[in-house]
């Protein structure tokens, strides 16, 4: 009981930070109907971002460590968001009018592009961050196993709740969360009733972008390693959870999320850890053979 308890704990911190990458690919897709491939860079750039920002600030005496983090989150998020802006106007809105595999395999190359970007910049090696938060509680101790609590897990599992309440609460109660709700559901009526189109989606991809980035630095403080391919693994995971929770609902892309973390611990926990891969996109199949619209998705109603 006690190991399964522990696993339970690493499950839920490391699919809150599925869970944010998530929520990027269900907000494109549910605006403007394309999967954006790019995303999972996105989240690897937000995390070396956060890292050389570590460095930079260390460097010039910023020590405290929880001022040195809300730099950090600011900066990552910023530049980031930045970068999510930039994948929008070069690879999606030239293409938005075109056949619907265009933007894909636009997405794909911006992939491929920030991958070796990243490598030719900062080297191929696995880049290594000291921890920052040791220690944790003690939730447990029969003297032959511990459970414990640290207090990077705390730390994740808090600034996810923070930024899915904040996220709700832009999506039901601001002016560009209405407007998000209106290009989902009827992207031209949206824009005969003044709705600034352009504006929304690339708003849109900036916000998700952002949050890849807390998702970036999450990671970092988790494993303390970094490395340019990451995000390609990390991106078809939280694809994978988006599509499982249900592609275009954000509670679905966290649920998601946290779903794909629990299977991957647990499997490795108790099976091989070589299938924990396999074991997450074989519940995936499953559960679309019996819920075609992922858990929480919602049927897609044809306009005529």
């Amino acid at each position: 009981m006690d190991y399964f308890l522990q696993q339970l704990i690493n499950g839920l911190a490391l699919g809150s930070i599925y869970g944010l990458i998530a929520i990027g690919y269900t907000m494109v897709y549910g605006i403007i109907g394309m999967i954006n491939f790019a995303h999972g860079d996105i989240f690897m750039i937000g995390a070396f971002t956060a890292l050389i920002a570590f460095v930079v600030l260390v460097s010039i005496g910023v020590t405290a460590v929880p001022l040195a983090l809300f730099l950090v989150l600011l900066i990552a998020m910023a530049l980031t968001a930045l970068y999510g802006f930039a994948v929008e106007r070069i690879a999606y809105r030239p293409l938005r009018h075109s056949f619907r595999l265009a933007p894909l395999i636009s997405a794909i190359g911006m992939s491929i592009i920030l991958q070796n970007f990243v490598q030719v910049a900062q080297g191929a090696r696995v880049k290594p961050l000291p921890p920052l938060f040791e220690g944790g509680f003690t939730l447990l101790d029969d003297g032959v196993f511990r459970v414990q609590l640290t207090y990077v897990q705390i730390l994740i599992v808090v600034t996810t709740l923070v930024a899915m309440a904040g996220f709700t609460f832009l999506i039901t109660r601001t002016r560009l969360g209405r407007d998000m709700r209106a290009c989902e559901q009827d992207t031209r009526m949206a824009s005969l009733l003044g709705v600034d189109i352009d504006r929304t989606i690339s708003l849109t991809f900036v916000l998700g972008a952002a949050l890849a980035a807390v998702a970036g630095i999450m990671y970092l403080l988790y494993y303390g390693v970094v490395d340019f391919y990451m995000g390609f693994v990390a991106g078809v995971k939280a694809f994978t959870a988006a599509v499982l929770g249900g592609i275009g609902s954000l509670p679905g892309a966290m649920l998601g999320g946290l779903l794909i973390g629990l299977i991957e611990t647990f499997w490795s926990a108790y099976f091989s850890i070589e299938y924990k891969d396999v074991a997450a996109f074989s519940i995936l199949i499953v559960v679309l053979i019996f819920l075609p619209t992922g858990i929480l998705g919602r049927p897609e109603v044809e306009k005529v």
